[in-house]
């Protein structure tokens, strides 16, 4: 950095701990110096409009700066994704598309119901009985249910198996740890706390049953080699190594956003790879717990394309200004859900912070399953993936990467 220049990590930081203070939850990690969180909280309440001009100010700033090209890669999405938000705050007419596009650098569309219908053609061949498609589905999904007094069982186990794998596989710092907790009320199934220091709080919502063929992936997402596993490794390497500030902060609505719920999608296959349904029967059997891992894993792939009917429904809702029964039909035909499940999916949706974020699971995990498939010839799967563990790549990056 030049003598009387922006300290732009600093100022960076200090901009993300003030969307905190106008939405709580937008800060959805920091691991910096506490007294700059204090110092931050003791200035003048933020408005959103000067955040935005904050945000503006800080772009500008990074065309005449020293850093380093990826860092000035990251940083310029991250403050695009910021200013994009201040706007929103501010009640600026922002479309839904555009929202999508600033914060996460892709676009979005409506899915096509044709890959549905082959999604459903394949689930008939392995859900055979009477009653509907959906019914089947549903009941499938309840011979897997987790019984609630055995659920952080499970999750001890499965995380232990897990963890051992990505310790071999990928390296973890010696002092990491998993805390889990169960909690209610909650518009989503689980979350990682990233507390710094290699330690991550997970919690589980309870309101939704969990499956026990759905558990390796919850887990492989919050811990092992997801969210738990990216922060370690960044912190150990972007922060404490190369002593970049800008990664002492995680902010909801961004980039990186994507690129960490697409990683940790991802995550199961990473660890495991084929076969992951018969490890993970292996390891629940151990408790006295019954999976069918081989139907659960077919089962898994043939609804993977269903995913994408959670973003349609976020599109006909903000972008078509679709009725709520209709969106709700609509996730009830094509996801197989019950319509209690629908209205869960709708909380999240309508929620003013998580409303545009179902696109980084949609669009992550698309974007980087083709890019991890896409690795160069010599490169190991493994050495692939500790790419999106390490390096703060963009999906611009990716994108860029795919199509060259």
């Amino acid at each position: 950095m030049t003598a009387g220049a922006v300290d732009l990590p600093l100022e960076y930081v200090k901009l993300g701990l003030r969307f905190d203070r106008l939405e709580e939850g937008f800060v959805d990690a920091y691991t910096g110096d506490r007294r700059l969180r204090a110092q931050v909280l003791d200035e003048p309440a933020p408005t959103p409009r000067g955040v935005r001009d904050q945000a503006r100010g800080l772009l500008r700033e990074l065309d005449a700066t020293d850093l380093a090209a990826d860092r000035v890669e990251h940083l310029r999405g991250q403050l695009t994704a910021l200013e994009c938000t201040a706007r929103v705050m501010a009640g600026e007419p922002v479309t839904y598309r555009e929202e999508v596009r600033s914060y996460f650098q892709v676009d979005v569309d409506l899915g096509d119901p044709a890959d549905y219908a082959a999604a459903h053609a394949e689930l008939e061949d392995l859900l055979p009985g009477t009653g509907t498609l959906a019914e089947r589905y549903a009941q499938h999904r309840r011979r897997e249910e987790c019984p609630p007094e055995r659920l952080e069982a499970a999750v001890h186990a499965l995380s232990s198996a897990l963890r051992d794998r990505v310790r071999g596989q990928y390296g973890l710092p010696e002092a990491e740890t998993v805390q889990y907790e169960v909690v209610t009320d909650k518009p989503w199934s689980g979350f990682n706390y990233y507390e710094g220091g290699y330690r991550s709080r997970v919690a589980i919502n309870a309101d939704l049953p969990h499956r026990l063929g759905q558990l390796p992936h919850l887990v492989a997402h919050e811990a092992y080699p997801g969210h738990h596993t990216e922060h370690c490794r960044k912190e150990r390497g972007l922060v404490e190594r190369d002593r970049h500030l800008e990664h002492t902060v995680f902010l909801v609505n961004t980039p990186e956003c994507l690129m960490a719920e697409g990683l940790a999608d991802l995550g199961l296959e990473a660890a495991v790879g084929p076969g992951w349904g018969p490890w993970a029967q292996e390891v629940l059997a151990d408790l006295g717990l019954r999976l069918d891992g081989g139907l659960s894993e077919r089962v898994s792939a043939a609804a993977a394309p269903l995913n994408r009917v959670r973003q349609d429904a976020a599109v006909m809702l903000h972008d078509r200004g679709a009725p709520t029964e209709d969106v709700v039909a609509h996730l009830q035909r094509w996801s197989l859900v019950s319509r209690d499940r629908a209205a869960q999916q709708l909380r999240f949706l309508t929620h003013p912070l998580w409303r545009a974020y179902i696109t980084t699971y949609v669009e992550g995990y698309d974007l980087l399953a083709g890019w991890l498939a896409a690795r160069p010839a010599g490169q190991s799967a493994a050495d692939r993936f500790l790419r999106l563990l390490d390096e703060p790549l963009t999906p611009a990056r990716v994108t860029a990467e795919l199509a060259g």
